[in-house]
């Protein structure tokens, strides 16, 4: 008898006593990756920004209304002379997509940039234009020029991609330029709520802050994705990063490389999943679709004949799975097209001609998702509590505070940039008064919706009252 070491179904290892047997197989050696990834890393770029940001008066004692006390305190003897401009600086990554000097990365990227410089793998630094931005997609496109060819790598089919395919990133991690990491294809289609076309390839190859607009590869060395987000509760990589599919990506790239800017069709409906119940109560024979809630009036879809209850289950002959795919497939035609859509209604299949409208970014913003959950904790790093017996006593604070206390800041929060601290009472966001949790979320959410980059924060410490500039967070980016 001998004794040998087996996996089980689970992957644990067993030991157990066996008779003999045939030899066991040489499992295969995991494949290297250096001769991809040598012909990868030449056009695989690093992105430095540079912007200067107004920090404004260092307590904005303009938004109290006449005649409030803190307000003539401030006006007599200047404490709200404004700060002097901060410059800041971010990193990310890009990879060049045509020999030119086309550069493809993240819109968050190089966001309001006053400066934008490519760094390449030789270590030559050049000035990049930036030659338009998507802000759907997050994606942006740059040039440099040069008189030399550059490296380029091509667009592969991020329809093949499988689960449990190889995956290789190569970026700019935390300002380590260079940096090739590799896993596998763990989800597809995934909603992350970053926009309406929001349908990530999700890895565990490690995506770090500075992965940003860094190119997700195949095995083969083609771009399946953009590195465009990562869920982490510390900054860092988890396990779990997310890369708009390249068959999203592709054609925006190159509508931005034409025109400089992304047009889009639009329909006019609010639409919603169908669920099982919605299925059987509207009789309807599949759960794919999408069911029209509201039709927006004088809208190209009410022009054109849709009502609400309609399920479109076809877009040009296009199967349409579910409401983000509709989006999607209507995006993909130019506004004064016309579609033919495929509708159940009534019990029965029909078809209606529309002819699209223009997509603006306000009627993209108005049917973004709203945010979900704590926004006070998405978008400033903070939790919050009414403040109660419990809290008072925990931050000993005053018997007659009935506002909003911050029980925790999450290290490098927005908030933690500003110095908040637990105990601090959150008093107004901007003029409006807040006394409970859920106000301040609304409130957050409105600002967040609306494009604003931060809100004014009144805050309560120790009997004495400052306004604080806190900046708005956007969903975890890499």
């Amino acid at each position: 008898m001998t004794r040998t070491l087996r996996f089980g179904a689970a992957g644990a290892m067993i030991l157990g006593a066996v008779a003999s047997a045939a030899p066991v197989a040489a499992q295969e050696t995991p494949p290297s990756f250096a001769p991809v990834v040598k012909d990868l890393l030449p056009a695989v770029v690093n992105i430095s920004t540079r912007k200067t940001v107004d920090r404004g008066p260092q307590m904005p004692f303009e938004q109290l209304p006449e005649g409030h006390p803190l307000r003539e305190f401030f006006e007599r003897f200047g404490g709200g002379q404004r700060q002097a401009p901060r410059q800041m600086r971010s990193l990310g990554s890009g990879f060049i997509v045509d020999e030119s000097g086309y550069i493809v990365t993240n819109q968050h990227v190089v966001k309001k940039a006053d400066q934008v410089t490519v760094v390449l793998r030789d270590k030559t630094r050049l000035d990049a234009e930036i030659v338009g931005t998507d802000k759907a997609t997050d994606l942006a496109l740059l040039k440099v020029e040069t008189k030399r060819d550059l490296p380029e790598v091509d667009w592969g089919n991020s329809a093949k991609a499988e689960i449990g395919d190889w995956a290789l990133a190569i970026g700019n991690p935390f300002g380590l330029g260079g940096s090739v990491t590799a896993g596998i294809i763990s989800a597809r289609g995934r909603e992350i709520k970053a926009g309406p076309y929001s349908r990530f390839i999700q890895t565990d190859t490690a995506i770090n802050q500075g992965n940003s607009g860094g190119p997700l590869f195949n095995a083969d060395g083609k771009v399946i994705g953009v590195n465009t987000a990562i869920l982490s509760p510390s900054g860092g990589n988890v396990g779990v990063g997310f890369a708009l599919p390249s068959k999203v990506a592709k054609p925006i790239i190159a509508e931005l490389k034409q025109d400089g800017e992304v047009t889009r069709g639009w329909l006019g409906v609010m639409v919603q999943p169908i669920t099982p119940q919605l299925a059987k109560g509207l009789e309807i024979p599949a759960e794919d679709g999408a069911l029209i809630g509201n039709v927006v009036a004088g809208s190209p879809a009410a022009k054109g004949g849709l009502k609400q209850g309609d399920v479109i289950t076809k877009v040009e002959g296009q199967a349409i799975e579910d409401a983000g795919e509709l989006a999607w497939r209507v995006s993909q035609h130019d506004p004064g097209e016309q579609v033919e859509l495929t509708i159940w209604r009534n019990g029965e299949k029909t078809t209606e001609t529309v002819t699209l409208g223009k997509r603006s970014e306000d009627k993209m913003a108005s049917a973004e998702p709203a945010i979900d959950g704590d926004a006070a904790a998405q978008l400033m790093g903070v939790k919050l509590a009414d403040v109660g017996p419990r809290t008072r006593e925990r931050f000993d604070l005053s018997q007659s505070a009935d506002e909003v206390v911050v029980t925790r800041v999450a290290p490098g929060s927005p908030a933690a940039s500003q110095g908040i601290q637990p105990g601090d009472v959150i008093a107004q966001i901007g003029r409006q008064e807040v006394d409970t949790p859920q106000q301040v979320n609304e409130l957050l959410r409105k600002a967040a919706q609306a494009g604003s980059d931060g809100v004014v924060v009144l805050l309560r410490r120790d009997g004495n009252s400052q306004f604080v500039p806190v900046p708005l967070a956007s969903p975890e980016q890499g």
